[in-house]
Order: C-alpha cells, then structure tokens, then sequence
C-alpha cells in the first residue's frame, strides 16, 4: 500500500499560524478530508483556503462526524467514514485530514487515524498550533511556568470536581456548558484568576477578562482559562 493519510492540524483559526509543513504538504495531497459538511461550514477548510486557495482545485470529501454519546452509533458512524477514507488509501492517493488546533489534542482524526493504522496504511501526524496556546497568548498570558501544574479539561468535563485541581485549569471547547461554568465560578470567583477566548485568531474573535466580562452565550469555541489567585507563574 502506497497510500498515506496526514492528519494536519492547521491551527486555532488564524491563517498566519498555519505552519510552512502543513501548507507543504496539503499542496503535496491528492484528497483533503474535512470533518464536516458542507466544506463552508468547515472552520479547518476555510483557514487553508485563505492561503491556499488552489485547495478547490483538489478532490475533497466531506464528512459528518456526529457528536453523539452512544459508543454503538458513533462506531457505525466512524467506521463508514473511515471506509471512505481508506477507500481513496487503497488508490495509492495521499490524503490530507484537516483538523483545527492540533490533530492530537481532541481531534476527529484520531478516530479515523487508529483504524488507518490497524489496516497497515502509512499515516503521518503534522502538529498544529494548539488553541489552548493560542488562546493564553491572545489573552497575554502564561499557562503555566516554574512548577504549575496545567490541566486541560474538554468541554464536557466536570467543572466543579475539576476547579479543585492545582495550578491552571483550561476548559476546551465550553460553548455548550458555558452557562453552567459562569454560574460555578461566581460561587467561587474569588479563588481565581478567569480569562476567555472565543474564536481565537478568527474575524469574530473575541478576547474576555475577568468573570464579568465572560459572555455566556460566546459559541462553542470558546476556551477558559482559570488560575488560582496565589499562583504567580515565573
């Protein structure tokens, strides 16, 4: 078998962080896979094509990866996608799965990516920006320094259990449950430090200090990020 899969991750959403390897290779593909449809609604597609606006010229094949709970389903679902996929794999065709931030940190690729290499497909990882590193940078911010603990929590996480962590708390992807995660913070707004960061390096971005300033109804990626009032990072 010839065929590679590359999962590329292109960044938070400002093109410019799109790195030179990435850009490279997309050019080199022959297929580009995006987690969505239609390709419009893909945020990966769109921060590409702003650099590389050629990509139409290439096949693209569009799926819907459902954000759903039911193990079962989403197995059925994974596994029709991937049979797209390694579809175009068994064709000696290299193909680019586009992922936002960074294919290792709670990407759809990493779905397709352990079936890719179950089946004896050659697959590359192409690292991204990180959106949590984005985000603290936008807000003008370390995560973290000397011997802070970093804890990264997805958006579906335990807020409550997981505020009691040392160090610094990152919520992922909150949009869906930022409402409840203002209303835990107020309870508790005085043992830390809350920044916000929705739509990082996109046209819509929006950057929030302080508790107040956090919009609730900011869109699902929206990243928090919560230090303890005592920690001073060097």
């Amino acid at each position: 078998m010839s065929g590679i899969l590359y999962g590329i991750g292109v960044g938070p959403g400002d093109p410019e962080l799109l790195t030179l390897k990435a850009v490279r290779t997309i050019r080199a593909c022959d297929v580009v896979i995006l987690p969505t449809e239609p390709k419009e609604d893909c945020y990966a597609y769109r921060i590409v094509k702003d650099i590389l606006p050629e990509i139409d010229e290439k096949e693209i094949l569009c799926r819907h990866f459902p954000m759903i709970r039911d193990p079962e389903q989403l197995a059925r679902a994974h596994a029709a996608i991937y049979a797209d996929i390694s579809g175009c794999l068994e064709k000696n065709k290299k193909a680019a799965f586009l992922t936002i931030g960074d294919p290792s940190l709670y990407s759809t690729f990493s779905y397709i990516h352990e079936r890719a290499v179950e089946h004896g497909f050659l697959t590359e990882v192409i690292a991204g920006v990180p959106s949590i590193c984005a985000a603290a940078a936008r807000a003008g911010i370390p995560l973290g320094g000397a011997r802070d603990e970093i804890h990264i929590i997805p958006g579906a996480g335990d807020v409550r259990r997981t505020l009691a962590y040392p160090g610094t708390k990152v919520y992922m992807k909150s949009g869906k449950q930022l409402h409840e995660i203002k209303k835990i913070l107020e309870e508790q707004q005085s043992m830390h430090e809350i920044w916000a960061v929705s739509n990082c390096g996109m046209a819509d971005e929006k950057v929030m200090c302080g508790l107040q300033s956090i919009d609730a109804d900011s869109g699902y990626l929206t990243i928090i990020i919560v230090k303890e009032n005592d920690v001073r990072s060097s």
